[in-house]
């Protein structure tokens, strides 16, 4: 990913992810309350916002399955695991297994890129 694109993303502070209460959260038709908005200008603000959100929350995460799996794979550890181990425990194939691992092990060597 190249660094200004980066650096863009991480200026966006976008909007923070609240946690529903579990009586909401367990109904299906229940989403952040977005269905209770009859304002569509602050539906698709609101919207908008947790679009964003749940997309910076995604990059950060896999940023952090891409360390994980870096750390995991890491040749000095008496207890590291194969390509193969990896890939099964976060259910991926062996190819994007290795491409996280390589990921991961560049966000080691430059931790601010």
């Amino acid at each position: 990913m190249a660094q200004p694109e980066r650096n863009e993303r991480q200026r966006l502070r976008p909007a923070p992810l609240l946690f529903e209460p579990s009586a909401a959260a367990s109904d299906p038709e229940h989403f952040f309350d977005l269905e209770s908005m009859e304002d569509p200008e602050e539906l698709l603000r609101r919207a908008t916002e947790l679009t964003l959100a749940f997309r910076a929350a995604t990059d950060r995460a896999v940023e952090f399955q891409a360390l994980a799996a870096a750390q995991l794979a890491d040749p000095r550890r008496f207890d590291r695991l194969t390509v193969a181990e990896i890939a099964d425990r976060a259910e991926w194939t062996e190819d994007y297994a290795k491409k996280m691992i390589e990921f991961g092990r560049s966000l080691l060597d430059d931790p601010a890129s």
